[in-house]
């Protein structure tokens, strides 16, 4: 009772302060997504959550609106997420708080079995790589990109079968080890890999659990991620189109066989791919 009384205020909250939010009960590692009517006395800022901001954005179809897309780490534990929204109104700083509910995504467990090597490497060399690899993909993550490259619907990267989907808990060799941060489609090697949509190219090497890797930024704190490539066709900068060709499908890296690894981040977060897709398409194009 006490939640929905919360849920309910924030609502009518939001409703007379022009704003729609989406998915107000979320669960764990997904991605909701607020809307705001432009008003000449406001100016929209970002939102808060605990620590993290998140910028709000002008909206890609609609110039009358603008929007901010809030994460939801695959960690979080069911609760209230306080947003704090930060704006402007008749040039003073002000705030107003709305509420989303976290649900468990009661993601399943699967077993994989890879080389010892790749489970835990004990080699200095490979530690000392990882660790880099790791922290260059947190730098770029880290940025949200002002500029918005993407303006038509987002696409799969393949059309073939999902062997395994975004939040699975991996248990590898035996051992828990993580969960599965993507989306993973049946391809044998050689099978071409289509940009998910507009964007720049932020990386794009060979990595030691990734392997072949491109990165593609699309704008606003949005990134996706093909991962496994046996052959990588585009380079770091170049600006990519929708449905371009990438790379090509292989079994580098971390893997028990060939296939693609499609995985997002928002705002630096991992969530589920599919999901985020579908919502950016639902409400922005």
């Amino acid at each position: 009772m006490k939640y929905i009384l919360i849920f309910l205020l924030s609502i009518l909250e939001l409703y007379a302060f022009n704003m729609d939010i989406y998915n107000s009960d979320i669960s764990n590692g997904r991605t909701t997504i607020i809307e705001f009517k432009k008003e000449i006395d406001t100016k929209y800022d970002k939102v808060k959550v605990g620590k993290k901001s998140y910028k709000i954005y002008q909206h890609p179809s609609d110039k009358d609106k603008m929007y901010v897309l809030i994460p939801v780490s695959y960690y979080a534990k069911p609760s209230n997420m306080k947003l704090e929204i930060i704006y402007d109104k008749n040039s003073e700083k002000t705030s107003k708080l709305a509420f989303v509910h976290i649900e468990d995504g009661e993601y399943e467990k699967e077993e994989i079995h890879v080389q010892k090597s790749k489970v835990n490497p004990t080699d200095k060399k490979v530690k000392k790589r990882i660790a880099k690899e790791y922290a260059e993909a947190m730098g770029i993550y880290g940025v949200s990109t002002k500029q918005n490259h993407v303006s038509s619907k987002f696409i799969e990267p393949m059309n073939s079968k999902i062997t395994s989907d975004f939040g699975k808990a991996r248990v590898y060799n035996g051992s828990l080890n993580g969960y599965h941060s993507g989306t993973d489609y049946r391809a044998k090697i050689g099978t071409p890999i289509k940009a998910s949509n507009d964007g720049v190219v932020v990386l794009a090497k060979d990595r030691f659990y990734s392997g072949g890797t491109v990165i593609i930024d699309h704008g606003h704190g949005i990134y996706t991620c093909y991962y496994h490539m046996s052959k990588i066709e585009v380079k770091y900068g170049q600006v990519i189109k929708k449905a371009e060709v990438i790379g090509l499908s292989g079994d580098t890296g971390r893997v028990t066989g060939p296939h693609l690894h499609f995985s997002a981040r928002v705002s630096g977060v991992q969530v589920d791919p599919l999901q985020l897709l579908e919502l950016l398409n639902r409400n922005l194009f």
